[in-house]
């Protein structure tokens, strides 16, 4: 069966929100429905446990909508399932979505995506180089010659190793091996003895690291803030790994970051942009409890911040909160 239109998709999920309309349509019948659909990420990373949260708390506030949501390669398949009008928000790295508006098609945009609305800046990703202690690996340079793991061929994380490792002067030829895999299958390999490190882009208190750090030693490797400052991206900004994040991790450890944002499209209405953003802020504990990272997500003036328009719906709530 196929899904209602978009008018009377956002409709249905207005009515049920308690917005006014004044679009002047006809009445619905009563059991048209909105759908929602989250775009997340990998099963083991940190969009998939913040989306199922997202979408309990659109379902629940939103009682009009029927709310998925949809494990995938993260930013990049996101931002391309967006333009197609195939899923209502997503999850994205920052320096993603700017790829994304400008038809990056070297890292997976065939062309720019200007449909594409933004809803709100969340969470920083935090790039965390992860290698087995008995791998000898200290700091970036050592991983010359070793097997590593840069992340899902073309995923926001890959994108971010590449941005890092070139910033360190090191290609992918420089490893023994290279694979590119999801967080949750890099760790297997490592727990193995098959790979020695990964590069994982997520928010703080990541399981798959939190699952081989309880299991073997780890290093989290530095990445120092002058080399943050090579990649000559305004998306990446110096941050810091707090000492015990992770079983083992007894230091801070300077690392790089890139801002997460919520996306969506210009095929949305303005009310039911305006209604995911007002849930998604007002249910903000919900989600840190689904994940330590969503505790980073505020509602100020970083929340208005991205490459990409942001959503007329977001403007309106954004304003009405002093925000812009």
């Amino acid at each position: 069966m196929n899904r209602p239109s978009v008018k009377r998709r956002v409709l249905a999920l207005c009515t049920a929100a308690g917005f006014g309309l004044g679009l002047g349509f006809a009445a619905l019948p009563a059991q048209a429905e909105a759908f929602i659909t989250v775009l997340t990420g990998g099963t083991s990373g940190v969009y998939y446990p913040l989306g199922v949260a997202l979408s309990n708390v659109y379902g629940k506030a939103l009682p009009g909508a029927k709310v998925t949501a949809q494990a995938t390669k993260a930013s990049v398949e996101n931002l391309n399932l967006l333009q197609a009008g195939r899923g209502e928000i997503g999850f994205t790295l920052g320096d993603s979505l700017s790829d994304a508006w400008k038809g990056n098609e070297e890292v997976g945009f065939k062309q720019k995506l200007d449909k594409l609305r933004t809803i709100a800046a969340i969470y920083p990703n935090y790039i965390q180089v992860v290698a087995a202690k008995e791998s000898g690996i200290k700091t970036l340079a050592d991983l010359k010659g070793k097997r590593v793991s840069v992340g899902a061929p073309k995923s926001g994380t890959e994108l971010n190793a590449r941005a890092i490792f070139g910033a360190a002067g090191l290609a992918y030829k420089d490893f023994a091996k290279t694979e590119y895999l999801p967080f949750g299958e890099s760790v297997d390999l490592i727990k193995n003895r098959q790979l020695d490190a990964t590069l994982i882009s997520a928010g703080l208190g990541v399981a798959a690291i939190k699952d081989l750090s309880s299991s073997q030693e780890i290093t989290v490797v530095s990445i120092p803030a002058e080399l943050v400052q090579k990649v000559g991206d305004a998306a990446y900004i110096a941050e810091t790994i707090p000492a015990g994040t992770y079983p083992g991790q007894t230091e801070a450890v300077p690392t790089a970051a890139v801002r997460n944002l919520l996306v969506s499209h210009s095929g949305v209405s303005d009310d039911a942009a305006y209604a995911m953003t007002k849930t998604l802020f007002e249910n903000l504990d919900a989600l840190a409890a689904a994940h330590v990272a969503a505790k980073q997500i505020k509602l100020d003036q970083t929340a208005t911040q991205s490459p990409v328009p942001l959503h007329p719906g977001a403007i309106k709530y954004f304003k009405e909160k002093g925000l812009m």
